[in-house]
């Protein structure tokens, strides 16, 4: 079971088997819809023979162009724009279903009206058998390309949620004791001989006290450094993720473990305590991360989160060696935090942030939702506004975006501008062999770190 657990989906024997299967699936079932049908158009055969794949492809297509407009103009189920690789790996899962349907109509055509069913009636059982499996072939093909694009579900044991579901809660062992004397600053901390050589995960529910928001469960990871005696006075990282999605989502495609874990053995087990708070609710939820008519994420985010951080953990309680980060949505959530509290979160990392908090593609649509068409309410909780308005000598903002995703990049590029012309330090980094995907949130993370330890003195 382990073994099957621990099966890579983004490369490895899967990959080539998804590859494989999609070929195969495609060549059978472009073939068989251009097979002879029971009234066919004049023509040349080889003409004829093309005529339903290319139908299949053109109406794929365009069920694709229409389904995407639905989805992201009129429903506003996505606030921005599907990357253009994932509508392409979604084409042949598409034309796939619309040849399969061909077989099947026109299987139903030449045997539908036999009665009784003539000799070798089975043959179109097997076609209709031998296609179906065509179709979950091609399926399988495309269902591997666009979560390798996302980045998201490295293992089977991501995809089914088995590793996540082992973290065990917070344990009182792990809590801080109240009353107890502060631990060592960092700079007067020595590492045992006996320490640990990697951090531990634990989840728990932070309760929206002063906010009333219900949020799904956090996940805490604590360098090894926390679990030494004396503890060191810890920085802290608050994590958000994209949207739809959820804290899960850093563990598997952010590999949160393995890149906390990397750091804390350059720098002597030292790393900062990352908790990883969800602020939307559930996987389809957008609070904008502010208070509003949808929910109060802002005060949850700024008072809840962080009262819970300081009261249940061992850390640094200096808002100087405190960060908010993410990827996406949550990128866009840590500019917010980092703009709008900087009282709370000194510095940020913003992976792949947007432009500004949205519900949907059309900026009046959020507007309507979240603030029944106030606008000034919306703009002046925008961190673009609020980098306009005040300055941020003495805070910090690390951008990464990843050097596929063109829109991104320009937002990036727009908000870092903003933010050095309001006194904040600033990186930007394109990250290679990126899109708008985890890629850009795992591979940044490392970078980012970096530049968190040189504003909060962590050596190597």
């Amino acid at each position: 079971m382990d073994f099957i657990e621990d099966l890579r989906l983004v490369d490895g024997p899967v990959l080539w088997i998804a590859w494989a299967a999609g070929a195969a699936g495609m060549g059978y079932l472009l073939w068989r819809g251009g097979q002879r049908r029971t009234s066919q158009p004049p023509g040349p055969r080889w003409l004829q023979s093309l005529l339903a794949p290319a139908a299949a492809i053109f109406c794929a297509a365009a069920l694709l162009a229409a389904a995407h407009w639905l989805l992201v103009y009129a429903l506003s189920v996505f606030p921005g724009e599907l990357p253009r690789e994932v509508l392409a790996w979604s084409l042949p899962a598409v034309t796939a279903l619309l040849l399969w349907i061909t077989v099947l109509w026109v299987s139903w055509r030449r045997t539908g009206a036999r009665t009784p069913a003539p000799e070798g009636s089975r043959r179109p059982a097997r076609r209709i058998a031998a296609a179906t499996g065509a179709l979950l072939g091609v399926l399988l093909f495309s269902a591997v390309q666009i979560n390798g694009y996302f980045g998201l579900n490295h293992t089977v044991s991501d995809l089914m949620g088995t590793a996540v579901a082992r973290i065990q809660p917070l344990e009182d062992a792990l809590k801080s004791t109240p009353g107890a004397p502060a631990g060592p600053g960092l700079a007067g901390w020595k590492p045992p001989a006996d320490l640990p050589a990697s951090g531990v995960l634990r989840r728990a529910v932070i309760p929206g006290t002063s906010s009333g928001f219900q949020s799904r469960e956090a996940y805490i990871y604590l360098p090894p450094a926390y679990r030494a005696t004396p503890r060191p006075a810890l920085p802290v990282l608050v994590l958000f993720s994209g949207q739809p999605g959820g804290p899960a989502d850093w563990l598997t495609g952010g590999a949160l473990r393995a890149r906390m874990d990397q750091f804390a053995a350059a720098h002597h087990g030292v790393a900062p305590v990352v908790v990883v708070v969800d602020p939307n609710g559930s996987a389809s939820g957008n609070t904008l991360c502010m208070d509003s008519r949808i929910a109060r994420a802002d005060t949850f985010l700024a008072v809840d989160v962080p009262a819970w951080i300081n009261r249940t953990l061992d850390v640094d309680p200096d808002p100087s060696k405190w960060a908010a980060g993410g990827f996406s949505f949550g990128a866009t959530c840590a500019m917010q935090m980092v703009t709008r509290h900087p009282d709370i979160y000194s510095s940020a990392l913003a992976f792949s942030s947007e432009k500004e908090p949205a519900l949907a593609k059309e900026r009046e649509k959020t507007i309507a939702a979240a603030f029944a068409g106030d606008t000034e309410a919306f703009d002046r909780q925008t961190p673009l506004r609020l980098m306009q308005e005040r300055r941020y000598e003495g805070h910090g903002i690390y951008f990464g975006a990843g050097e596929r995703d063109p829109e991104f990049i320009g937002y990036m590029n727009l908000l870092s501008e903003a933010a050095r012309a309001a006194g904040f330090s600033v990186e930007a980094r394109r990250i290679p062999d990126a899109g708008h995907s985890w890629e850009t949130g795992s591979k940044g993370l490392p970078a980012g770190l970096d530049f968190l330890a040189s504003r909060w003195g962590i050596t190597q």
